[in-house]
């Protein structure tokens, strides 16, 4: 399996478990909310909205365009955080570990 399709497996894994916990939303944020400059929208946007509306996106266009692919990565410590407050997203925490150690320099 290539680098571009290993992570694309990891992020269907990630995209399943933010449905199966029932995170996933079907409306959109407000576009001030989609607009936030701080790291992870902290201020505008929940963990899982952030994944679902800013990263996986993002993460798909690195994709789709064959962009470099991260190696400076650790999304892990602000997903486990914002878990302790968003019931459900404990769930997704194994897929964020295997996305950090991936993106985290074992895919260079």
């Amino acid at each position: 399996m290539d680098p571009y399709e290993k992570t694309a497996s990891l992020l269907a894994a990630l995209e399943l478990q933010l449905h199966e916990q029932g995170l996933w939303q079907s409306e959109p944020p407000s576009e001030a909310a989609l607009s936030s400059t701080l790291p992870f929208a902290v201020d505008m946007l929940t963990c899982a909205e952030w994944l679902q509306w800013i990263f996986l996106p993002n993460m798909y266009h690195v994709l789709s365009e064959r962009l470099p692919l991260p190696t400076a990565f650790c999304i892990y410590p602000y997903v486990e955080e914002a878990a302790r407050q968003e019931p459900g997203l404990d769930a997704v925490l194994p897929v964020i570990s295997a996305l950090d150690d991936w993106l985290g320099g074992a895919n260079a």
